[in-house]
């Protein structure tokens, strides 16, 4: 049975990928084709001509103005994804025409729905406002991964990996000490992980881009969208100091780091990555040290989450798995990426109505 969630909008790309360049990537098991009309809109059909399945983003296919000519045999397609000329005749097939799909651009992604398109509604699209909003600095990036999307949820769901996997860049042994609190809002399917540590040990990433020195607050506020956006808001101030009473927080820096975990097939993964941050806005090198050592953090993960997925493949079926504390907000989410895939296939979620009970 399929893993991938159907019926639900995934982030295909960065803006600034989509350009008047044919440009193609696997959603979902689907090949895609996105390219931007003359007024600078973001269009997406199949990468895959009616005629002989010529991928349409294989030169010598091109764009003439809003159309694109097949490099094969010429069969031309408007934006809507409609053939509009063939070769060799005037009369176009009724069924020459390609599969369009919804799509929106917002918050630097290019969103685009998988499923029915009818029961499209962007307006459930999670927000990552940070990514393109004034008093922000942004990198950002993208690496495959040989492995399902789960995995990479579990990976971001429980951070205690920092610790280990990312020690020398992120990871400090309070991640690992310090316990979590995990809220689950079911009506609005959304996974809260929270974990607050008042004395800890600062990390390069943060030591070299804010400049503090010695110990640190250190506060990790997870808010999972499934079955594809994360957010992690993080906050590091010197220690002792805490936002007023009022909100504000003038001596905290705040990071708002996202990721869209966006399937490619049942076993493939796009990992996007992005980290905004409020503090040294127009410091080239902090946006250099950061994109640097995100993308390596990001890295080690699919080093890792890639052995797990050979792992996984070579197992028995039937294995049962150890859960314990830490794997609260994993588990939450993937009671409610199940529900979600059987209510895309029509079906009703048999998942437990609360989450899984963990060893402790």
């Amino acid at each position: 049975m399929t893993s991938i969630v159907q019926n639900q909008w995934y982030v295909a790309a960065y803006g600034r990928e989509v350009g008047r360049d044919l440009f193609s990537r696997t959603i979902c098991g689907e090949s895609i084709l996105f390219w931007r009309t003359e007024a600078g809109e973001v269009t997406a059909m199949s990468d895959r001509c009616v005629h002989r399945r010529f991928p349409l983003s294989q030169a010598p296919s091109h764009l003439v103005g809003d159309t694109v000519v097949c490099g094969y045999h010429g069969f031309t397609y408007g934006a809507d994804g409609g053939c509009v000329a063939v070769p060799g005749q005037t009369r176009v097939p009724r069924t020459a025409r390609l599969k369009s799909y919804p799509v929106l651009e917002q918050d630097s992604f290019v969103w685009v729905f998988i499923g029915d398109a009818a029961t499209a509604d962007a307006t459930q699209i999670p927000r990552a406002p940070w990514l393109d909003q004034e008093g922000y600095a942004t990198v950002s990036g993208m690496e495959p991964l040989a492995a399902r999307a789960s995995l990479l949820v579990d990976n971001l769901m429980d951070l205690s990996h920092e610790t280990y996997l990312h020690g020398g860049y992120i990871g400090t042994p309070e991640v690992a000490n310090t316990p979590i609190t995990t809220e689950v809002d079911d009506e609005a399917g959304v996974v809260y992980v929270s974990r607050h540590m008042d004395d800890a040990d600062c990390p390069p990433f943060y030591a070299r881009s804010t400049g503090i020195e010695g110990r640190i607050v250190r506060w990790q506020d997870i808010e999972f969208h499934p079955p594809c956006l994360y957010l992690l808001h993080s906050r590091v101030a010197p220690l002792g100091v805490l936002p007023n009473p009022d909100g504000t927080d003038p001596g905290g820096f705040h990071v708002e780091v996202v990721y869209a975990i966006t399937p490619e097939t049942e076993s493939s993964t796009h990992d996007f990555w992005a980290v905004a941050r409020d503090f040294a806005l127009d410091d080239e090198g902090v946006s250099d040290f950061l994109r640097e050592s995100n993308r390596t953090v990001v890295l080690q993960d699919v080093v890792a989450l890639d052995v797990l997925e050979n792992v996984l493949t070579g197992e028995p079926d039937g294995y049962q798995e150890l859960s314990i504390n830490i794997d609260t907000g994993g588990l939450a989410a993937r009671r409610i990426i199940a529900r979600l895939a059987a209510e895309g296939r029509g079906e009703t979620a048999v998942v437990p109505a609360r989450t899984p009970a963990v060893t402790r």
